[in-house]
């Protein structure tokens, strides 16, 4: 009888709340359904990220995606916090050091700007206004920053941010090497945070990693085997020195500093401003007052 009578209330209680309070909306973009997405692109500010990985040897230990997964892994736990529409597996990016080594997937330098230009503009076209790039791999550095120069070759009606490596704060467990660049201690220890299941620890010492020195050059003097010269068989360090406490530590600074900049591009109302300002003006540039 008392069942009978609370049923009315608590389907007139679930109706009067909000359907965002209802159901949790996820941050894969991939997850959405269309509905939930224009709830979704609302509730982020049209603010979406896209995590940039790679697919390339990592050691003899680490899975191919490493880059991919990490940074994927820290940029959902970041959505997670500050509320942003995350974009699916992109992995189109800059690796043609690694080549030489199977399993690596190197696209050419006009099809990975083309590409990523053609996903920004249609994340745009979706609502999202402003998109934060979360690079997680070193051979996108020089690519990222300079796809983020060209948005002023025309017009667009969104702002691409770039959010580069991120440093990990002072502290935290020490370290037990000096060398640490690509697949070492550093980013094994990382892998034991986001896939541990995919970390072959007992291989980390099948290759070497030492850096064989084999090019001396000027340090502002830049040549592209360098990476080669150093590294040929494409790890960095010593992956068997890694430890998840280190992961876990190197994780959250890069998840806070994913949360940082997510708030602060939400908060951003100048950049698409000025961004209109200079493309009125690069249309007549003798109009400029000098």
């Amino acid at each position: 009888m008392l069942r009978r009578c609370l049923m009315p209330l608590l389907v007139g209680v679930l109706i009067s709340i909000p359907l965002s309070a209802q159901q949790k909306l996820s941050v894969h973009w991939e997850e959405l359904t269309a509905p939930d997405f224009v709830q979704a692109i609302t509730r982020s500010g049209g603010t979406c990220l896209l995590p940039f990985g790679i697919i390339e040897k990592h050691g003899p230990h680490l899975p191919l995606g490493t880059d991919l997964l990490d940074v994927r892994h820290a940029a959902l736990h970041a959505a997670e916090q500050e509320y942003v529409v995350v974009f699916p597996e992109y992995y189109f990016g800059q690796i043609f050091e690694a080549q030489h080594q199977p399993g690596t997937v190197a696209y050419s330098s006009h099809l990975q700007l083309e590409l990523l230009q053609e996903t920004t503009d249609e994340m745009a076209r979706n609502g999202c206004r402003k998109v934060i790039v979360v690079n997680g791999h070193g051979g996108n550095e020089h690519l990222l920053p300079f796809f983020a120069q060209s948005q002023l070759k025309k017009r667009h009606d969104y702002v691409a941010y770039v959010l580069g490596l991120v440093e990990t704060p002072p502290g935290g467990p020490p370290k037990k090497t000096s060398m640490y660049m690509h697949a070492g201690e550093s980013e094994t220890s990382q892998m034991m945070v986001s896939r541990p299941d995919l970390v072959h620890a007992e291989r980390a010492k099948d290759q070497s990693g030492a850096d064989l020195g084999r090019l001396q050059l000027p340090e502002n003097l830049y040549t592209a085997i360098w990476w080669y010269a150093r590294f040929p068989n494409h790890y960095s360090g010593e992956g068997s020195a890694a430890t998840r406490e280190l992961g876990e530590y190197k994780m959250k600074g890069w998840i806070d500093a994913i949360v940082k900049s997510i708030k602060a591009v939400k908060a951003d109302q100048v950049s698409l401003q000025l961004q209109n300002e200079f493309y009125e003006k690069a249309q007549h540039p003798m109009d400029t007052k000098q």
